[in-house]
């Protein structure tokens, strides 16, 4: 007890002494007797006012009533009314908010509001506690499995990692918290949906043994219950907790499309009917939209595995998922969050996809005057008056659309080509060059960023696009598209316009020669791109614009054949030497890749932005920055490089260049190969931890086929006694044998559901013993270049590769998976 005062000694402290005195000696006197009272009945009338007291003093009562507590829970499981109070009082110490009756000292709020996480704390450091409150679940009465589920709720949010690791290795505590979403009182269910939430954050262990137990089956009964997207806030929690299992896990991701769930989310879209006069789109019905959308995105992510993404694409058009989205995309009185993600996530299904960008394509709006949806949608995206969020979602769709469609790409280039065909209807391109040259400077970023995903990875485009000519003005003359932008890139002021356009620009010169002798020959170009990488910056995003000058004149001398009249490689390489310098070239190079925006832009495909000023750079240029920047270095430092060597005219010099040139190139993979030796120890260790908790678990499927087996025999010895001695035809018999009959499907069912676990276990193993199988050999090889080159291996590097190797094989020869195949029910 003297260990919980002294934890909480400042605290108490801060309180009148007159006070602190009084309602002390009261708790003291309580906890004195719920301790050493031998009558049931006076230690539940202590607990039952140290309960009153918790709401007003819960740090005295924690303090010194902590230990007095637990003791209840171990020595009087038995009495529901005690449990009841002793777990209600340690939900109110370990509250994570303030009470509203809590008496707290003004001017030390936050010592307070870290109260719940420090009794947490004191609470776990005997695990025993949380497992005693887990096994209290299983008590049906609502006096106490209401207040134990509440209370893990307390200790789930306050040290979420810790409970988590507990709940694992407690024996069947995942399923006594499924067991939850089956209980027909809705306080609780409720309530254990809100647990169970939590307690899946960021563990894929505990997500995948949820996932499992049937939790996707129970997840969709609640919101078939509760009306789908017409529920209320427990809709939005069943799909905040799918959301948790589905989430950067493509193991659950795959068994959620194996198990044709993806089909049952189709419910979920039905649209009202939009001439009802009621507000259909209630606060709640938007949130629970907007949450299945999330659901529907997390397995159509781009950063999951290419398979599960495919698949679920796939699967996306077959249920009518994509055609509902196309739907909401063209309703009426959509709120405009919820079409916005409508937007994204059809471009997550759509991505990559030939068929489903097909469809998409093929889409026509429901209007008088029929028009494709994507028409509309780029309308909205080049209109300055709409929400930047809603641009950004449809710039992101529209870069789905054309991700490795090459026909999508042609169509886009051929709308702007000269034609004999009267088109009625404005054309994608058209917008695009609208946006392009229009007076809203977001709007040249989106046309000039959207008009550059119409040449990636496609340099028959590239070159097409050069014949393209467009007349700015009745009174203007023809001209090259090229010429254009070069032109309004020199004029336009605005720093956002700039910038889409050097990426317009980048990447249609990128890889193809013929663009940029096209652009070589444009008098103003080069001289213009030279002045800004020469120029002093002014602040980050002048920084940036100089950059990505610097980057187009490093394209230039690239991809540069000769063929162009005006400059050469040589001419580029002296001009990029004598006026801007290979020193401050190469900075403002480093200068872009050490921009804020460029590490927020490179990480997603999707822009994230949180207003008009993070539009700066796009994912897809920021690829291919990354790969086309080492290639301008080496192509200017080379050039430096034989320069300089070429001023060695004694051949001892030139020797001693070679030496140093051939020590700095071994040095720097010795560094690299130490580097990979080190990731690769580490990747060793985690493999082993792996593996251990792999046992662990394998352990657990060990008992619970020993007690299936148990129960089988137990099932097979009735059933042979009711063949032997058939019972005569009553009705109280019949009862009897449909029930043995129950127990025997049910008993299969188990089984069936073993047989699944089973063989993803050994699969898991299996997976698990050829990645250690490939990290070795991996290591050795490594190990031996490292000997070649003079590098010392420690000896405590082999001996922990042998020992994990080791360790490894004696797992797989220690574990025995249960014999699940001559498991049959009789």
């Amino acid at each position: 007890m003297e260990y919980f005062k002294s934890s909480f000694k400042s605290v108490l402290g801060a309180q009148p002494a007159e006070e602190q005195i009084s309602y002390a000696d009261t708790v003291e006197r309580l906890v004195d007797r719920l301790h050493t009272s031998s009558l049931l009945e006076d230690r539940r009338d202590a607990c039952r006012a140290l309960k009153a007291l918790s709401r007003k003093y819960r740090v005295e009562v924690g303090a010194q009533g902590m230990n007095a507590l637990c003791e209840v829970l171990q020595r009087d499981s038995n009495d529901s009314e005690i449990l009841s109070y002793a777990l209600e009082t340690l939900f109110n110490i370990t509250s994570p908010q303030p009470l509203e009756e809590e008496e707290r000292p003004a001017g030390d709020e936050k010592r307070w509001e870290t109260v719940g996480e420090q009794f947490t704390e004191i609470f776990i450091k005997f695990p025993d506690n949380v497992t005693v409150v887990l096994g209290f679940l299983d008590e049906y009465s609502f006096k106490v499995r209401w207040p134990a589920v509440r209370l893990l709720s307390n200790l789930v949010i306050n040290k979420t990692k810790e409970i988590q690791e507990i709940v694992l290795i407690s024996p069947m505590g995942v399923s006594k918290l499924m067991d939850l979403l089956c209980d027909n009182r809705e306080v609780i269910r409720n309530d254990a949906l809100l647990l169970l939430i939590q307690l899946t954050k960021g563990n894929s262990n505990i997500q995948k043994i949820v996932a499992f137990e049937n939790a996707f089956d129970r997840l969709f009964e609640v919101m078939h219950e509760e009306g789908y997207a017409d529920g209320g806030i427990v809709v939005e929690d069943c799909l905040l907790f799918m959301l948790n299992l589905l989430r950067n896990n493509a193991s659950n991701q795959n068994f959620f499309k194996e198990g044709s769930y993806i089909q049952r989310l189709a419910p979920m879209f039905e649209l009202p009917d939009e001439n009802n006069s009621v507000n259909v789109w209630s606060p709640q019905k938007v949130s629970n939209i907007y949450c299945v959308l999330q659901v529907i995105r997390s397995l159509v992510a781009p950063t999951n595995p290419t398979q599960v993404t495919s698949s679920c694409q796939k699967t996306m058009n077959t249920s009518g998922i994509l055609q509902a989205l196309c739907n909401i995309l063209m309703a009426n009185g959509v709120p405009v969050n919820i079409l916005t993600e409508s937007i994204n996530a059809t471009a997550d299904i759509i991505r990559g996809n030939y068929s489903n960008q097909e469809y998409f394509a093929a889409l026509q709006a429901p209007c008088a005057n029929p028009r494709e949806a994507l028409v509309l949608l780029l309308m909205s995206m080049v209109n300055e008056k709409q929400p930047v969020t809603l641009r950004c979602a449809v710039l992101y769709c529209f870069q789905c659309f054309l991700f490795k469609n090459e026909l999508g790409q042609s169509r886009l280039i051929q709308t702007l080509l000269p034609s004999t065909v009267e088109q009625d209807n404005i054309s994608t391109g058209q917008l695009l060059c609208a946006g392009l040259f229009g007076a809203d400077p977001m709007s040249n970023w989106f046309a000039a960023v959207a008009l550059s995903h119409s040449l990636v990875d496609n340099p028959v485009q590239r070159e097409l696009m050069l014949k393209v000519m467009l007349t700015p003005s009745p009174q203007s003359p023809p001209a090259s598209l090229l010429n254009l932008i070069t032109d309004l890139l020199q004029s336009n002021a605005k720093i956002q316009s700039k910038l889409g356009l050097l990426i317009l620009l980048s990447t249609w010169l990128s890889h193809c020669p013929m663009a940029v002798n096209s652009f070589l020959e444009i008098s103003t170009g080069i001289p213009y791109l030279t002045n800004q990488a020469a120029a002093m910056e002014h602040d980050e995003n002048d920084e940036l614009v100089q950059g990505l000058c610097a980057f187009l004149m490093g394209i230039c001398l690239v991809f540069n054949d000769g063929k162009s009249t005006v400059f050469s490689k040589e001419s580029l390489y002296q001009l990029i030497v004598k006026r801007v310098g290979i020193e401050t070239f190469i900075d403002k190079l480093n200068q872009v890749s050490r921009h804020e925006m460029y590490s927020k832009a490179s990480k997603h495909p999707q822009l994230h932005c949180k207003s008009s000023k993070d539009l700066l750079l796009d994912y897809e240029f920021c690829k291919l920055f990354k790969i086309l920047e080492s290639m301008i270095l080496k192509a200017v430092t080379s050039k430096k490089e034989n320069t300089l060597n070429g001023g060695l005219d004694d051949p001892e010099d030139q020797n001693i260049q070679q030496y140093k040139d051939m020590i700095r190139e071994q040095d720097k993979k010795c560094t690299e190969l130490t580097e990979e030796n080190d990731k690769l120890r580490e990747q060793l260790r985690n493999y082993t931890i792996d593996l251990e908790e792999l046992r662990k678990y394998m352990y657990d499927m060990q008992q619970q086929n020993a007690q299936l087996k148990l129960q089988e025999a137990a099932l097979k010895n009735q059933l042979s006694f009711m063949k032997n001695t058939p019972p005569p035809e009553t009705a109280e018999n019949s009862q009897k044998t449909a029930a043995a009959e129950e127990k025997l499907k049910s008993a299969e069912s188990e089984i069936a559901q073993l047989h699944g676990i089973v063989s993803q276990l050994k699969k898991d193993q299996e997976d698990l013993l050829i990645l250690l199988s490939d990290q070795e050999t991996r290591i050795e090889t490594y190990k031996s270049q490292l000997k070649q080159l003079g590098q010392k291996v420690d000896d405590d590097d082999e001996d922990e590769t042998t020992a994990a190797a080791s360790e490894s094989q004696t797992i797989n020869n220690q574990v025995v998976l249960p014999d699940v195949e001559n498991l049959r029910v009789s």
